[in-house]
């Protein structure tokens, strides 16, 4: 499992741009939460961080390991 926080969503449309864009990526199994109350997502699979961390950019949002 990986946590990521995420500064920039302000609304819905923010919160599922970042659920798919998470689950997009090669070897997520699951997005568990995509919160907007708490700036963060819970990923489940086997993958690397920082290819999490570059599909939310991607998105225009910033990300981080929480």
């Amino acid at each position: 499992m990986t946590r990521l926080k995420i500064e920039g969503m302000s609304c819905g449309h923010c919160v599922d741009a970042v659920r798919k864009a998470l689950i997009a990526v090669p070897g997520v199994r699951q997005v568990t939460d995509v919160s907007l109350d708490h700036g963060e997502a819970v990923v489940e699979g086997e993958v690397d961080p920082e290819a999490l961390i570059a599909a939310v950019q991607d998105q225009g949002y910033e990300a981080r390991e929480a």
